[in-house]
């Protein structure tokens, strides 16, 4: 039988590469995402394989229905999420901070909860968490965001232990540095000069299509296999603090 995957913030970027690249390995996608043009763009792309539902994952009853109306599932992809501000801590804006908390940690909390009855039931059910380096390292300007990523890799770690004696496996993939079309100008509201200097002269970045692949293979291994976690970097990224950057 067909297996079926879920994955949030399908709309752009990581989970629309992740939702391609899942199809093409057999697997019924459903893409979930609050934009439904854009959702249905990409089904219409992908084909038959794919089914868009457009959501605010941070709606709990809309989740909860969503759920109830899904026959089976196979893989649960938490991707929703992203980055707000780069304000210290002394500046930070509590209401960038509270969006990031709902997003990325309640988000994927409400989801996993609505769906693991399923994914049990699947008898090898996984679910993926995509956190960040910032989950395990922080730095200056990214407290928040860094903040809901320890908070995804603390809920990871637990519901990994949690589920001990249950056929589910719990992945977290943690990406460095990521050139996607939308994440960094989110976080500086729009600014693309801003945006685009996160990136600027760091040959070969991550894409969205590189993690998207790391996603795609911890998923696709064996049932037995678990991938408790996958730091990816580009090779320019040594560390959170260290890039290198060619001179312009």
């Amino acid at each position: 039988m067909t297996k079926t995957a879920v994955v949030t913030g399908a709309s752009s970027g990581i989970g629309a590469a992740t939702a391609r690249q899942l199809a093409a390995e057999g697997f019924r996608v459903v893409l979930v995402a609050r934009r439904k043009e854009r959702l249905e763009a990409l089904a219409a792309e992908i084909g038959e394989a794919a089914e868009a539902v457009a959501l605010d994952v941070t709606d709990t009853e809309a989740v909860k229905a969503f759920a109830a109306g899904l026959e089976s599932c196979d893989v649960l992809v938490n991707n929703a999420g992203g980055a707000i501000g780069s304000d210290p801590v002394s500046a930070a804006d509590a209401g960038d901070w509270r969006s990031m908390f709902e997003t990325n940690v309640l988000g994927a909390l409400t989801f996993t909860q609505a769906l693991l009855p399923q994914l049990i039931a699947s008898g090898a059910g996984t679910v993926v968490m995509l956190t960040s380096t910032a989950a395990h390292v922080a730095y200056e300007g990214g407290a928040g965001y860094a903040a809901s990523k320890h908070a995804m890799h603390a809920m990871t770690a637990t519901l990994r232990l949690e589920l001990f004696d249950q056929p589910v496996r719990v992945i977290e993939i943690a990406p460095g540095m990521v050139m996607t079309d939308e994440f960094s100008l989110k976080r500086f509201g729009g600014d693309a000069d801003k945006a685009a200097s996160v990136y600027a002269g760091v040959p070969g970045p991550l894409v969205a299509e590189d993690v998207a692949d790391c996603i795609v293979w911890s998923v696709t291994r064996p049932a037995h296999v678990n991938v408790d976690l996958m730091v990816v970097r580009p090779r320019a990224q040594a560390a959170q603090h260290k890039v290198y950057r060619v001179a312009e």
